[in-house]
């Protein structure tokens, strides 16, 4: 037996394995000559994503999501400062700690948060000063308020979990125009449906990552791995927090509208090459970057995204009222139960 068979040999009876053809180095245990075996180590994959969207992911740093939570935060203090609740000379929940920042009698908001006349002066969704007061931009600015504290710790949790995961992956500027186009197309069914009171919250653009997460999957379904689970996990993540929108004093069609709209902007934005295009020879890219089918979604997709948001804005200053179009819609964001009703 030669040297090298009782080094192989020594190497199996030590490890339990034996090591792949090639040259086999005893202080470092590895071949010196790779060859195609099994052994070889893998690296570990996302149960939804291949080898090549995981290196993608390593090629941005997730600061876009950080700063949107800052910048949540900083305008709920800004809005409760301004609200300041004893100065109305109401039962203030922690006047004695808060003082100026002390929240509105739980009576009056139970998210523990500002009033909602302070939330419509700030930039609140109000759809007669949208209509009639062509005051546009309040379909974005709402969504960067929130009705009460704990409204806004389950939104920005919410957009921890969900956006940095994105934007690792596709980078801050995509993302960001996810989210601010789903925000946007949120607050545009709620003016459509809505008719009293004024909302607010960024639920809308936390749907619209949703809905671009499953848009992303299917126009990327040779990519993935595990795609049915992954699919299966978001759809019933999404259909739980939209039954959760039919509770009242929730805004379900700002959740829907924000869906919907990410879900076509993410076949516009989050396309990627298609499996085994990265991996060709420079030089050599013999397969096309895209395959057909992603690029007659991304063109459907973007159709009927400029479509919907035109009639759906014709509608709006027109001062019409979706209710009236469709007499069920109305059970989509709130269903009368024995607890509660849905008048307001």
């Amino acid at each position: 037996m030669s040297n090298a068979d009782m080094e192989e040999g020594g190497a199996q009876a030590t490890t339990g394995i034996k090591p792949p053809p090639g040259r086999y180095n005893t202080s470092t245990g590895y071949n010196a000559a790779p060859a195609p075996y099994p052994y070889q180590p893998q690296p570990q994959q996302s149960p939804f994503y291949y080898d090549q969207a995981a290196a993608q992911e390593r090629h941005h740093s997730s600061w876009l999501v950080p700063l949107v939570v800052v910048a949540n935060v900083a305008m709920f203090l800004v809005v409760m400062f301004y609200n300041d609740c004893p100065s109305g000379g109401g039962d203030c929940v922690g006047r004695r700690y808060l003082r100026r920042f002390s929240f509105q009698p739980l009576k009056e908001n139970p998210l523990l948060g500002p009033s909602s006349a302070t939330l419509q002066k700030y930039g609140g969704l109000d759809r007669q000063q949208v209509v009639h007061g062509n005051e546009v931009w309040r379909l974005e600015t709402c969504t960067w308020l929130h009705a009460g504290l704990i409204h806004l710790l389950v939104n920005m949790i919410s957009l921890i979990f969900i956006g940095i995961r994105l934007e690792q992956q596709f980078g801050f500027w995509r993302v960001g125009l996810v989210y601010l186009v789903s925000g946007f197309g949120g607050s545009v069914l709620s003016v459509l449906f809505i008719r009293n009171g004024v909302s607010v919250g960024a639920s809308g653009a936390l749907f619209g990552l949703l809905g671009a997460m499953l848009s992303e999957l299917i126009t990327n379904w040779t990519i993935y791995t595990n795609r049915f689970a992954a699919m299966v996990n978001l759809i019933i993540v999404a259909a739980i927090n939209l039954a959760i929108g039919i509770l009242p004093i929730v805004d379900n069609f700002a959740h829907i509208g924000g869906f919907a709209t990410g879900f076509l902007v993410g076949f516009v934005l989050l396309m990627q090459p298609q499996f085994g295009w990265l991996e060709q020879p420079i030089g050599a890219k013999s397969k096309s970057k895209y395959n057909a089918y992603q690029i007659i979604l991304l063109l459907v997709a973007l159709v009927l995204l400029i479509v919907g948001f035109v009639v759906a804005l014709i509608l709006v200053f027109k001062g019409e009222n979706g209710n009236d179009h469709c007499s069920w819609c109305h059970y989509l964001s709130c269903v009368p139960m024995s607890s509660w009703k849905c008048d307001n």
